[in-house]
């Protein structure tokens, strides 16, 4: 399994340790991935995604899952996330129409 957060796409970043000597030795920051179940007010049933602790905030932020399907874009959501959000478009247009 990648380490990618399905929701925002934040993946694992490289930088050094530097030592009191100032020497350079190469190590990667991994994103603080999390296993949770998302609610969805429209499907009225949970989503398990693996989320990064910064996009379950941004998630809170946009007022729930359905809102931040809905506004992010589908090159930074995974396979699964995008799935979600075609259902919960689905859904909304039913009860639009």
């Amino acid at each position: 399994m990648s380490r990618i957060c399905e929701l925002t796409g934040k993946g694992r970043q490289v930088g050094h340790n530097v030592s009191h000597a100032n020497n350079k030795t190469k190590r990667t920051f991994l994103p603080n991935l999390q296993n949770v179940t998302l609610l969805s007010d429209a499907l009225g049933k949970g989503v398990k995604l693996r989320v990064s602790t910064h996009g379950l905030r941004t998630v809170e932020h946009n007022g729930g899952l359905d809102n931040w399907l809905l506004k992010a874009g589908d090159d930074q959501l995974s396979a699964s996330a995008r799935k979600v959000k075609k259902e919960v478009a689905k859904k909304l247009a039913e009860k639009a129409a």
